[in-house]
């Protein structure tokens, strides 16, 4: 399959096209199939995989990790993981919107077989690695919740697999935007090794929206202007980015969501992004008061839109 959505560097002498980043899930019939896949080569980058995959009740997927680390993240319904000779429970989120994740990272050259104990949906999430680190089981309970933000930028991170965790480049987060609000604000990018001040990252957005009828604004640019679009996402979308600043919108009177997969070849883990110089100012103008007892996307949307976009 011919790459998308190649990096331009003067070194590489590649092009990027634009309107081949924004991918659409599959139709998928019943409660069984591959929504989407996107392995490093179709993407045509070095690191950073998803597949997004639905299993019926009491049918299993047996899946060969090979050179990726991974973490499986149950986006709706329960599921036993065996692996590496031992198994795990996780899940009980009903869909993404209805509370915290469970997750599971295995390194790389993992064979894994999942059962589905209801209808499921699972994400895998994967990077390329050279290094093997342990199976972790992540919990509810593990995963750092961030309130990022405030007023109409405010918005919800969950922090699956942070920089902090055991895994050699895979980075993984959800992101929960309410109703109107914007979210990787200001515009920032990750596309240039310039630490401490930037780190080069792949990255993918997967997208849900509540109600699933609405959609989303993705904006996606570079400096030079080689890039400059605004992405139109409904439920089930996925986006490569390879490069450049972006930034999201979420329609008035609907939810988005996002899970996001990182990964580079950084000599430290870390997240760090460049803000567009123009628009960065406005980190300046929020401060915690703002935010002060709120505890997730929900709080957000009470205190800010109160019933305004809430169906009766």
């Amino acid at each position: 399959m011919e790459p998308l959505g190649r990096k331009e560097y003067p070194a590489m002498g590649t092009s990027v096209r634009p309107a081949d980043l924004l991918l659409k899930s599959n139709a998928v019939a019943g409660e069984s199939g591959e929504l989407i896949a996107v392995p490093p080569e179709r993407a045509g980058w070095d690191y950073t995989s998803l597949i997004i995959r639905r299993l019926a009740a009491g049918e299993t997927w047996a899946h060969a990790t090979g050179p990726e680390e991974v973490a499986l993240v149950p986006l709706g319904g329960r599921c036993r993981v065996d692996a590496a000779g031992h198994s795990w429970q996780l899940g009980e989120r009903a869909n993404v919107f209805a509370g915290q994740p469970w997750a599971l990272y295995l390194p790389r050259d993992s064979d894994l077989r999942v059962t589905a104990n209801e209808p499921l949906e699972l994400a895998v999430c994967g990077a390329r690695a050279e290094e093997a680190h342990e199976p972790v089981l992540i919990r509810p309970e593990d995963v750092e919740v961030e309130i990022r933000g405030a007023g109409n930028a405010a918005r919800q991170i969950n922090h699956i697999v942070k920089p902090a965790f055991p895994a050699h480049r895979l980075l993984v987060v959800e992101v929960f935007t309410p109703s109107g609000n914007w979210s990787s604000y200001p515009p920032h990018k990750h596309d240039v090794s310039d630490l401490p001040r930037e780190a080069d990252l792949e990255e993918i957005y997967y997208y849900r929206i509540d109600p699933p009828a609405g959609f989303a604004f993705q904006r996606l640019y570079t400096a030079d202007g080689r890039i400059h679009e605004a992405y139109v996402v409904r439920d089930g979308d996925l986006l490569l980015v390879p490069e450049g600043y972006h930034v999201f919108a979420v329609a008035h009177g609907h939810t988005g969501y996002y899970l996001n997969v990182l990964a580079g070849n950084e000599v430290i883990r870390t997240m760090q992004p460049s803000d567009d110089p123009s628009l960065g100012w406005v980190r300046d103008t929020w401060h915690d008061a703002m935010t002060e007892g709120i505890r997730s996307w929900r709080d957000i949307d009470t205190r800010i839109n109160g019933g305004a976009g809430h169906r009766r």
